[in-house]
């Protein structure tokens, strides 16, 4: 499978420009975007006036109805496999727009311009596309790079606290898979106030721990599992939240869910009590506590059932740490320890 090309900067015009003028783009350039970020695209010169589809905002949205809509606009507006596809958006939009780009036509070149910090440090790279069914994320779904990805930090200035602190849960992910000196330097970086260029260089650093293990198990045969690290635990939540009406982001589910791991790393394997006590502290100030109680076990681990990356119908399988940056994927846990952990989850968030 191949990498995208991934281009960090913040003159994204001026990128974008040189990336359509090297594509075939005699079946035309087409914009994917959503109802907030249509107004970036009328920003950007080479894009503002191709044909575009806009979708609508927010998870809830990212759908098969919203999915064939998308379809339906690339067919009547004509594009070909000479066409060029430019989504423009957060992890909806990529998602999205990626799968309905190299589904058309069975593929047309994608370009990703993401608009979030969790579109820039996740949804956008990797090659990951899908829509949800049954409030199960990214239910339906194909692996399919973007030819390129444009990441940029200059679109994060208006973006509210929750959707920053929600990208910054995945790059609190990536430092703990590259090791305990990463992860200590994310606890300590303020990414509410940050510079654009300084949040630049950090974004850069944790793409590339993602590229990285990206590149080497493009299919999630194996080692690309340690992505995985919080999501089974954190989907779950995001799931039950959905379920309920009261959805929270991605990135803060996953922030939860990385406790939850570190508990079952820590039973499992002797992840250092330490660092669960410290990202304690820090999950409480920064990501809060979330409303689950022990009433909510079962549908927690009935959603962890669905996870993609089990094995074993029934099974539940997590990613682990024997420490940071020491993974171990495709971990079965038994109910009852998840149980457990839930428990001691709820016991440290007080």
């Amino acid at each position: 499978m191949k990498e995208s090309r991934l281009m960090f900067t913040n003159s994204p015009a001026d990128a974008l420009r040189e990336l359509v003028a090297e594509f075939d783009t005699r079946g035309g350039v087409f914009v994917i975007a959503d109802e907030n970020t249509i107004r970036i695209v009328d920003t950007i010169p080479v894009i503002a006036d191709v044909p575009r589809s806009v979708i609508q905002s927010g998870d809830s949205n990212k759908t098969i109805a919203e999915l064939s809509h998308v379809w339906q606009q690339m067919s009547t507006c004509g594009l070909t496999r000479h066409s060029l596809v430019v989504n423009v958006g957060g992890g909806v939009v990529t998602d999205l727009g990626g799968m309905a780009a190299a589904t058309f036509k069975r593929g047309v070149p994608f370009v990703n311009l993401p608009t979030t910090l969790l579109g820039a440090v996740d949804a956008a790279v990797g090659g990951k596309t899908g829509v949800n069914i049954n409030n199960l994320k990214n239910e339906i779904g194909i692996f399919a790079p973007a030819d390129a990805v444009v990441i940029s930090t200059c679109f994060f200035a208006t973006l509210p606290t929750d959707e920053l602190l929600s990208g910054y849960g995945e790059m609190l992910k990536h430092g703990l898979l590259k090791g305990e000196t990463e992860f200590n330097r994310l606890l300590g970086f303020d990414v509410l106030s940050a510079e654009p260029d300084k949040l630049l260089e950090i974004v850069k650093e944790s793409v590339e721990v993602k590229r990285s293990i990206v590149a080497a198990d493009p299919a999630e045969q194996g080692l690309r599992k340690a992505l995985n690290l919080g999501h089974t635990a954190g989907h779950a939540i995001e799931s039950m939240m959905l379920d309920r009406g009261a959805g929270v982001a991605h990135g803060r589910a996953v922030a939860w869910g990385m406790l939850v791991a570190m508990i079952l790393s820590h039973t499992r394997l002797g992840f250092p009590s330490s660092l669960i006590h410290r990202y304690t502290a820090y999950l409480k100030m920064t990501y809060g506590t979330p409303s689950i109680s022990c009433r909510d076990y079962d549908r927690l681990v009935e959603l962890m059932k669905h996870d993609k990356k089990n094995v074993g119908r029934g099974q539940v399988a997590f990613t682990l740490l024997r420490r940071p940056g020491e993974v171990v994927t495709g971990c079965v846990v038994a109910e009852n320890e998840i149980r457990s952990a839930l428990d001691l989850f709820q016991d440290l968030m007080g």
